[in-house]
Formats: C-alpha cells, sequence, structure tokens
C-alpha cells in the first residue's frame, strides 16, 4: 500500500509503498476514503523539518532538554547516534480520516465490514490506504453524512473537548482568538450551545468565515473592532471564556485573554501559541487557565487507545471515543457545517505536490483533503457494475377499486399539516367539489387544531389508529417528516385506505421492500406517491408538441436547489435521509416520464468541496438524462431548467414559466412552438395531481402512476447514494 512519510532530518516528504497492516484483535482494518491534513498542526511539523539543525533545536527546547538528559546518562557519542538514527528516519503523517471497514478483528462486534468509519490518532488515522484502528479511536458513520465530512471526526473531537473545558452556559459571550481550522469549528460549537461568539484573527477572509459560521462578530485582534464588539455584548465586563486556538511564537493572544476576559473568567489553551502569562492582569482577574488535551479523556493512555478498556461513564461521561462519535452526530444532523471549511480536495497520489503548495503559500487553505482511490483489488468502472436489487412489484390480481356511490364526496384524512401540506396541497383540496376532509391527525394537539380551523376538517386528533380504523374515510394523506413516511403508508394500506404519500416513499432498500410486501400481503395496491411535475400543464402540453420519438433521448436537467437555512430538518441527514433522498424523486421520475421508460442505471458523482451531485441515468432505449443537483448556485437563477433531444427536435422547459418546442416540418421547414402566454404562476402540477387521484378513489380505476414507476423511481433515488459510495454506475437490477 502507500502512504505519506516525512524525513525530520532532511525534510524529505514522499509518498512511499509499504507493506499493508496486518488485522490485530481489538480493532478494525480501514481503506481510507478521505484523510484530513492538518493546516496547523501538520504544516508545522513539515515546517521545522525543512529547518536547519540549530532551528530544530530553537523550535523545540522540550525535545532539546531530553537530549541533554541522555547525553549526561548516556554519553555523547551514544545520544548523536540515537538522535541521528531517529532524525533520518521516516514518520507518518496525519490523525484524521474517514474509511470502509475491510477486516474485523477479534472482539469487534460494533461495527461489519462495509461499514463506514470515522478514525482518529495520529498512528492509526495515518494518510495511507490502510489503516489498523483500534476501538476507542473509531466511531460509525451515520447514513447520509458525506466520507469527505466524517473526515473532519478529530479536529472536530479537539474542537469540541476545547469547547468543554471552557464549561459554557447558555446566555455567555466567548472569545475565540485564531479562526483557523480548530476556531472556526469551536466558533461553530459554541454558537450551538447558545454562546455568542466574538472571533480574532488577522486575516479577514477567515473573519468574514466565521460570522457566516455563527459568529456575533470578528476582527483583526490588533484592531479596535474586536474590542468593542466585546464591550458591546457583554456591557463592558468583558467575556465569560476566552479559547486560544492560534498558533506561532506572539504572545499577543495571551495578552488579549487577559484584556477582554472579566474578572474570574476562564481561558483555555486548544492551539500552540506562546503562554508567557501577564502575572498583573491574570492575578487581579483571577483567571482560569484551562489546557485542553487533545481529543480528551483516553488521549495518551495506552490501556484506553491500545487495549479497548473503555471509562466508565459515570465516572467520566466525554471519553476520546465519546467526543468523536458526539461529533460525527452534530455533522450528522446538520448542527456543525464543516463543508465551508473545505477549501482544497487533492488525489493521494499528489500529496507531495500538496505539502509543498500549501508550505510555500501557493495554495490558501483553512483545512485540505486527500481523496483515495478505491482498492486495486475492486473491480474497474468498466467492470460488472453494482446492482441495487428493484423488490419485485407482486401486484394484487383485481387493480381497482370499487367506485364511491354517486354523489357522495371523497371522504379525505391528512396524517401531518406542515408548510408543505398547508401551503401546496390543503389550498386544492380544501375548495374542490366532491372531497370531504374529514380528519386531520398531528402529533402536538395544537396543530391539529391550527389545521382544522384553517382547512374546515371535520376533526382534529392525535390518535391516528382511530383515523385508521374509521371505515368511513377512503384515503389517507401522509405528508410528514421523511423517516415515517414508509412506516404510514404501510398502515394506511393495511388499514384498507387509498395512500398519497409525499417523497421520498422510502429512504432505505428495506422501507422499500417492506412497504411493497405490505402491498403483497393486503391485496391493496392503491398508493400515489407526490411526484407532481409529471402534471404540470405547461410540461405535458409540451411534451404533445414533442410527439413520439422513433430514436434514443438525451435529457439535461439543471435544479438550481440552493443552500438550506441553517436549522432546516432538511439537514438532518442521520434521520431523515440526504437532501438528495429527500426530494430527487421529483427529478427521476419527471425524467422517466418524458423518456416513456423506467432507469437501469445510475452514476452519480460528487464534486469535490460542495453538496453538488451530478447523476446520469441509463434508459433501456440508450437514452440518458443528465441531472445536475446542485446547491452553489446563485439564488437569483431559476431553479429548474430541463432540455430534451430527440430526432431532430428539442424540448426546452424554462422553470415551468416557459416552454419551447423546436421542430422541422417536412412542409414548412424548420418550426418552433412556445407556449403562447406566460403563466400567472408557476405550476408544477399539484391541482392536476391532486384531482387525478381523487377521481381515481371515486371512480375505483387506476392510481395516476403505476406502481412499477413509482418503485423503480424510488429504488433510483436510493441508488445515486449508492453510486456515490462505490465510486461507479449502479445497475438497477429487477428481482424475480
Amino acid at each position: 500500500m502507500k502512504q505519506v512519510v516525512q524525513n525530520y532530518k532532511s525534510g524529505e516528504l514522499a509518498v512511499l509503498d509499504v507493506p499493508a497492516p496486518g488485522c490485530k484483535p481489538g480493532g478494525v482494518l480501514v481503506r481510507t476514503a478521505y484523510s484530513l491534513i492538518s493546516t496547523g498542526t501538520e504544516l508545522m511539523k513539515v515546517s521545522e523539518a525543512g529547518m536547519s539543525m540549530l532551528g530544530k533545536a530553537r523550535s523545540r527546547p522540550d525535545q532539546v532538554a531530553k537530549v541533554m538528559q541522555s547525553v549526561a546518562t548516556n554519553g555523547l557519542p551514544a545520544t548523536y547516534r540515537k538522535v541521528m538514527g531517529k532524525l533520518d528516519s521516516y514518520t507518518p503523517l496525519g490523525y484524521s480520516l474517514c474509511g470502509v471497514v475491510e477486516q474485523v478483528g477479534a472482539g469487534i462486534d460494533d461495527v461489519k465490514v462495509g461499514d463506514l468509519v470515522a478514525c482518529a490518532g495520529n498512528e492509526h488515522a495515518l494518510h495511507a490506504e490502510l489503516n489498523w484502528v483500534p476501538k476507542n479511536l473509531y466511531t460509525p458513520v451515520p447514513d447520509g453524512l458525506a466520507p469527505r465530512h466524517a473526515a473532519f471526526g478529530t479536529v472536530g473531537s479537539i474542537a469540541l473537548q476545547g469547547v468543554r473545558q471552557g464549561e459554557p452556559q447558555l446566555g455567555e459571550v466567548a472569545l475565540v482568538i485564531g479562526l483557523g481550522l480548530i476556531g472556526q469549528l469551536v466558533v461553530q460549537l459554541l454558537a450551538a450551545a447558545g454562546v455568542r461568539v466574538v472571533g480574532a484573527d488577522p486575516d479577514p477572509s477567515r473573519c468574514e468565515l466565521a460570522e457566516r459560521l455563527g459568529a456575533a462578530a470578528c476582527g483583526d485582534p490588533g484592531s479596535a473592532a474586536v474590542e468593542n464588539a466585546v464591550a458591546e455584548l457583554t456591557d463592558g465586563h468583558g467575556v465569560d471564556q476566552v479559547y486560544l486556538a492560534a498558533g506561532g511564537g506572539s504572545n499577543q493572544p495571551v495578552e488579549l485573554a487577559a484584556h477582554l476576559a472579566r474578572d474570574r473568567g476562564r481561558v483555555v489553551d486548544i492551539g500552540k501559541c506562546r503562554l508567557d502569562l501577564p502575572w498583573n492582569a491574570y492575578y487581579e482577574k483571577e483567571l482560569d487557565v484551562r489546557f485542553s488535551r487533545s481529543y480528551g479523556p483516553g488521549r495518551y493512555d495506552p490501556e484506553y487507545e491500545l487495549e479497548g478498556r473503555d471509562y466508565p461513564i459515570g465516572y467520566v461521561r466525554w471519553t476520546e471515543r465519546r467526543n468523536l462519535a458526539c461529533f460525527i452526530d452534530l455533522m450528522a444532523r446538520g448542527r456543525v457545517d464543516v463543508d465551508p471549511l473545505i477549501s482544497h480536495v487533492a488525489d493521494f497520489e499528489d500529496a507531495v505536490e500538496t505539502y509543498r503548495r500549501l508550505k510555500d503559500g501557493e495554495l490558501r487553505a483553512v483545512t485540505a483533503l486527500f481523496r483515495y482511490a478505491p482498492a486495486e483489488s475492486e473491480p474497474p468502472a468498466k467492470a460488472e457494475a453494482p446492482k441495487l436489487e428493484i423488490p419485485a412489484v407482486r401486484l394484487p390480481a383485481a387493480r381497482t377499486a370499487a367506485a364511491r356511490p354517486a354523489h357522495a364526496p371523497v371522504r379525505l384524512a391528512f396524517v401531518g399539516a406542515g408548510n408543505y401540506a398547508s401551503s401546496m396541497l390543503l389550498p386544492h383540496l380544501a375548495q374542490r367539489e366532491g372531497v370531504a376532509l374529514s380528519a386531520v391527525v398531528t402529533t402536538t394537539s395544537l396543530s391539529a387544531a391550527n389545521a382544522r380551523r384553517k382547512f374546515g376538517f371535520a376533526r382534529a386528533t392525535t390518535d391516528l389508529d382511530a383515523v385508521l380504523g374509521d371505515s368511513s374515510i377512503d384515503a389517507v394523506f401522509v405528508v410528514t417528516r421523511h423517516s415515517s413516511h414508509a412506516s404510514l403508508t404501510r398502515k394506511a394500506l393495511l388499514a384498507g385506505k387509498a395512500v398519497f404519500v409525499e417523497k421520498p416513499l422510502a429512504l432505505t432498500e428495506d422501507e422499500l421492500a417492506s412497504v411493497l410486501a405490505t402491498v403483497e400481503e393486503s391485496g391493496n395496491d392503491r398508493l400515489q406517491v407526490g411526484f407532481n411535475r409529471r402534471f404540470a400543464p405547461l410540461l405535458r402540453e409540451a411534451r404533445a408538441r414533442l410527439g413520439a420519438r422513433t430514436g434514443p433521448a438525451s435529457l439535461r436537467y439543471l435544479v438550481n436547489a440552493g443552500r438550506l437555512q441553517h436549522g432546516s430538518w432538511y439537514l438532518q441527514q442521520g434521520t431523515e435521509g440526504s437532501r438528495f433522498e429527500g426530494e430527487g424523486g421529483h427529478f427521476i421520475d419527471t425524467a422517466s416520464w418524458l423518456l416513456g421508460a423506467d432507469p437501469v442505471s445510475v452514476y452519480a458523482v460528487a464534486p469535490s468541496g460542495n453538496e453538488d451531485l451530478q447523476i446520469v441515468l441509463g434508459y433501456p432505449d440508450g437514452s440518458t438524462a443528465t441531472i445536475s443537483y446542485v446547491t452553489s448556485g446563485a439564488p437569483g437563477f431559476p431553479k429548474e431548467t430541463l432540455d430534451l433531444l430527440a430526432d431532430g427536435k428539442v424540448l426546452k422547459l424554462d422553470d415551468f414559466v416557459r416552454a419551447s418546442v423546436y421542430f422541422e416540418n417536412s412542409t414548412a421547414g424548420r418550426k418552433r412552438w412556445v407556449s403562447s402566454r406566460l403563466p400567472k404562476a408557476r405550476d408544477k402540477g399539484q391541482s392536476n395531481e391532486l384531482a387525478s387521484f381523487v377521481k381515481a378513489v371515486r371512480t375505483g380505476g387506476p392510481m395516476p402512476v403505476p406502481l412499477e414507476s413509482l418503485v423503480a423511481t424510488t429504488a433510483a433515488t436510493l441508488a445515486v447514494q449508492a453510486s456515490l459510495g462505490a465510486g461507479a454506475p449502479v445497475a438497477l437490477a429487477r428481482s424475480l
């Protein structure tokens, strides 16, 4: 395998071929996906290696003291040979990574082969293709958290331990000095804990970034801006805590901490800066100076780190591993955002050049990542693609249901009445003739009462079972958070109801299989998923104008999704799935409807440093659909633009405001159809979709979208994450 190493004597950096580590008991063998380059600690080490021997001695007086002690004990010649031998050896770099478990050692039962884990340790989470990691230095990564983000686990734990040492309280004010990688993470953690934060750093770009990530104000530590912000936020008393996250030889951070801390405030040293404490300043305020030791309790304890002996939680609440798991969870739930901190992603093979550019200042980065290629033993991309089995759709014999009696309204129940239901569904149904809103079910009494008052439901309740057991209700709308869709759909189908469930139908393959098993068990296939765009009038007219195809088509779909507001539950990937899993089915369904078939393959890639996705869908006749799902675009640009090219014709859709079709006519030559007028508002098909669903329930006819299509779209949406994980196309294979 390959590993990044450095010779501390000569300063040489190299990517060496070294033997792969074995999988020892008490740990796991991890194949690295991403490893993080610490632009503070590692670059300091790289810079020191390039110094003269005198420079090295000056930078490490602690090591010089050890050498002098060795000289006194062992003599100069023996000490010289020992020191030179140690200096003239290759040493590893790296201490924070994310990877896939390749082998599990004896005594490990919390992860299995194939699991994604975040790993820590300057001896176990190295810049190397394979690492053996003991139990207390890894933690599983929740579904939905990107591997490049999980690679921040170690540095996040360092920041988290520093914050714990400061013991922040709700409403306090803190000063963070140094807004590099650790400082930016400390800012976010404090903001998440309800602390107002002032940042200090001479780099204006880092100050701007910290303010975007939650700081109340930031500025140059030598300016009056920081002091003024502290005075304003604390009524002149000074900050409750100061976090020293700076490096270098200046004593300014320590002096600034004393100047801006309140009486009996706390000063926490996280970085490696000069600590000549001004005695009078610290004494007069009786400042509490604390040190934060790396990732937390357990660090540097071989019995904890190597032998896996945990500390009892009743005595040590936050250990090294529990800090690591906590930070990973915070990222998965969207409470900490590390994506803006990723300035550069380099291929692992370019490690030496990347370090050179960082050291020379050619590459300015808060942090950078190494991205690793798949193992050589894995099949290349052109080999047989990974497969995602689409569960068989065993439909009941009867594909229709009994029609409603003449003039009897279709009685509907809503489970959930949040923003989407209240703004996009219920307004279309509340005044629709032949529809009765019978019941609304919510988890809180007040939200149910509000929905009843606004839309005229006959009753409001928190008792789901009572509603499902009501034989007078014909159909149930499931409009809750994504994680509950599959289970609520199953309950409603088993109760014999027609079901309209907002996308997504399922977040995992197991959930999808369970829904289909319920269809088979109950004989009830009366199911519709809220894929509304195929019902949009403008798009339907454009499709009719395009006409039938005779050859393969090429479709391009740009979704300018934009960034979510901080705190949105869509960011809770650990429980609610990824953002694309939540809404990506819309765009896959639209493409498949336009192409008249279900996809047979999915290939997804994510550009470095952001959450944008490029997805290519393959279809049976050779047609392709490329969906660009981007969050980094300009907010003012239209959200959805689509082009479909086939048989010398082009269909163009501009954000459901205008549609065009270009084609050639044998008699009239080149022609173009353009939608005759701009709609008063974007109509993405919700009204038509609901009308079709209500009609199917009333008449007992087929549901608006075949169940096979709903399943295929859901499976293709899930395959996006599978493709990202495999780094290869995923074939959608139907099970028998």
